[in-house]
Formats: C-alpha cells, structure tokens, sequence
C-alpha cells in the first residue's frame, strides 16, 4: 500500500471505480451475483475504514475482491448445506491477477437488466453495481424515494437468483431487448458524473470516464445492422460533447459556471468532433431516438461561438421532438431555457408555473431563477431555494452567493 493518511474523498473516488469491477469478478468466479454485490460491499466498508489509515492498495480492485472472496468463503463455510461449493471454495486462489484485471463491466451490465427484472428494478440494480452510485443519489437521479430504491435493489437481487441468471454476455438475439435500459443506466451515470447529488463538488471526471468508457465498450459490440446502434451512438456522442464543456465548467474554487459564462476557447475540440462524427453516423443510417436528440441539443451548443449566437430556434425545435419521444419536467424544464431566448423570459416564466408539480424542486428553482434575472427582476427569493433545496455543496453554495450578489445572471 501506498504509505500516509489517504484523503476521504480519494478514497471514496477509487471506492467508487473498484467497486462495480470488484462484483463483475466475483460473480463471476462465484456464480451468485446477490452473495457478491453484498460481499463486495461489506469489503468496501472495510476498505474505507483501512485505506485512509494505512494508504491505497497498489490494486485497488484486486484488495476489494481479496476481501470481498474471503467473506464469501467465510459465508460457505458456515453454510453446513453448502459443503460441496465449501470443497471448491477451498481450492481457489483469493486473488488471480489475470482475472481481476479482465474487464467484465459490460456483462454486468447486461446482467443488471435480465428480462427477468422489472424495468423499476433493472435501473437502481444496475446504478448500484456498475455505477457505484449510493442509494441516496440514484434516488435523487430517478425522483424516487430512498427506502423504495432500496426495497427494488433488494428484491431484484433476489429476482436475479431466482432466474438463474448466467453471468456472461448474452447472446446477440437477447441484447436487443435489454438495450433501453443499458442505456438510460450509462446516461444516468454520466449525469451524475457532470451534476454530482452529494458531496463538495459538483463533477466526477472519473465517472464520466468510466460512463464513456462502458459506452465505447457497448458500441464495440453493437453490429452496424442493428436498428438500436443508433441510441448507442448517441448516448457516446452526447458524453463527448458534455464532457468537452469540463474545462470550462468549474471555476478555481470549485464553483459551476453557467453555460453562459464559459470561456469556450477552453473547451475540447477534439471530443466535440469526435462527438459530432458519431452524432452524423447516427442520424444518417439510423432510427431517431432520444439520445441523438439529446446529443443533437449538445452539438448545437458546442458548434455556437457565444451564448447569444447560439440557434435558439433549432434547439427549441429539437426539444420539441425530445418532448414526443421523452416527455417529462426535465425536458420542460429545459425547452423552456431556449423558449425564453426566443419569445422572451417573461413568456417563459408564465410556461413554469404551468409546470408538472413533479418536477425537481431545485432544478424549478434555478431555471426560475434564470429566467427572472433574464426578465430583469430580482432572482434572489429563486436562488434562495434552490440553495435550500440542492444536496450538493458546492451547488448550494453558488446559488447562496449569487443569491447575496443579487443574483447576477444564472442558469446553465
């Protein structure tokens, strides 16, 4: 291990990228996947009291599936109606370094999203073992409760079990169905990974990686005749052209800065026509979706040279597409961003108070917010709850002082 006292948040981050390899490996060498995401947890919570004491291991996922293999052992042995598994749990290595460093992400997955699972139960399930996101921020994520997003992560380990569930790839005939949710997984992980739920900042560029990196792995498998290749190529797109923005997107004490006011000469030129390519591929050969529109709305942004000479009309135009194939407060919320621009914010604002009372309290607040700064009143009153209301600290203390500043221009 590496010597000295590790900071919390370090610890955490690399908690948070073992941790979903650590449960492909050991269910995959165990056969359980219920057994393993439990022994993978409780060797995570021995993890983060050992590390910031006696330093990060040289492998981080090698020591969680060392730990996380001994619990299992440990529960077999203990088990007298499992002594036949106790006899090969025995005769296993702890740690086999070809294993641990075979990257079985994509067949968790996929696993994740067995047929056998509600779609309520495939998302958390998955949020939970590839993503590495708490109970508390995937409930924020699908605007849910904690305990309910528990209860489903619990009952669909229980559900995979009792299927039977092989831990592999599937076959290509059973992939196709277990798609839609593979992808609002990847999207909902890289959404974190920008607008962090919890904690004292608001990105995670090591979940936007891994987000992107299971997103290329996932392309890689797609055959170029299947119709949902399209999404695949979108969802890559739509990462690419996000995480372009990152340079630009925290100031140096860790603060947001609005879209607005970003210095886009820092932005990643070569992740945005990397972005825009795939984006071109995708709606020219295949079926409109949802994250092409999404990647559509990003492209848009990335290809204008300021705020005020972005094509408010054609965004405007993609949200009201993204409304038939997606409709939901989120997409309103954000339609009504480009709205103001076009017909100005005061007709914007009467919109919002038509709104779904369903919509995030927050994300209501700031995008009043914004629109009232736009409109020339005072946002302040906006700003102060959607500072109450934000779980982030570094969020809530934006919206704080710009509250205080007398809110200067939000939104972003």
């Amino acid at each position: 291990m590496t010597g000295g006292r590790v900071p919390e948040g370090l610890v955490t981050a690399t908690l948070r990228a073992a941790i979903p390899r650590a449960i492909a490996v050991v269910a995959r060498r165990w056969g359980d996947f219920h057994d393993a995401e439990d022994a993978v947890q409780e060797a995570a919570l021995s993890a983060s009291r050992v590390w910031p004491r006696d330093g990060l291991p040289e492998s981080p996922v090698a020591w969680v599936v060392a730990a996380a293999s001994r619990r299992m052992i440990d529960a077999i042995r203990a088990d007298q109606s499992r002594r036949a598994r106790e006899l090969r749990a025995t005769a296993l290595e702890l740690v086999e370094p070809a294993t641990v460093h075979r990257d079985d992400t994509l067949a968790l997955l996929l696993m994740c999203c067995h047929p056998s699972l509600e779609p309520g139960a495939q998302l958390p399930l998955t949020l939970r073992a590839v993503g590495g996101l708490t109970t508390r921020e995937i409930a924020r994520g699908l605007m849910l409760r904690e305990s309910t997003v528990a209860q489903r992560i619990s009952r669909a380990k229980a559900t995979i079990r009792r299927a039977g569930a092989r831990f592999a790839l599937p076959e290509p005939s059973e992939v196709a169905s277990r798609i839609p949710t593979v992808l609002d997984v990847i999207g909902l992980i890289h959404t974190e990974s920008h607008s962090a739920t919890e904690g004292v900042s608001i990105a995670r560029p090591g979940l936007a990686a891994e987000a992107l990196r299971i997103g290329r792995e996932l392309l890689r498998h797609a055959p170029r005749d299947a119709p949902w290749r399209g999404e695949v190529l979108g969802l890559v797109a739509l990462m690419l052209l996000t995480n372009a923005r990152e340079p630009a997107r925290i100031d140096p004490t860790g603060l947001p800065i609005p879209l607005a006011e970003q210095d886009r000469r820092l932005w990643r030129r070569d992740l945005i026509a990397e972005g825009d390519g795939l984006l071109r591929e995708a709606l020219a050969d295949y079926p409109l979706g949802v994250f092409q529109l999404r990647a559509a709305i990003a492209g848009v942004h990335a290809a204008a040279p300021s705020y005020a000479a972005t094509d408010w009309r054609e965004i405007a135009g993609l949200y009201d597409l993204l409304r038939v194939l997606a409709p939901g407060p989120v997409t309103e919320l954000a339609r009504l961003v480009a709205v103001a621009e076009l017909e100005g914010a005061e007709s914007a604002l009467r919109a919002l108070e038509r709104l779904d009372q369903d919509a995030p309290v927050a994300r209501v607040a700031a995008v009043r917010a914004h629109l009232l700064a736009r409109a020339g009143h005072d946002p302040s009153a906006a700003l102060r709850e959607a500072a109450a209301a934000a779980t982030n600290a570094a969020e809530r203390r934006w919206f704080e002082q710009r509250a205080v500043a007398g809110g200067a221009h939000s939104g972003g």
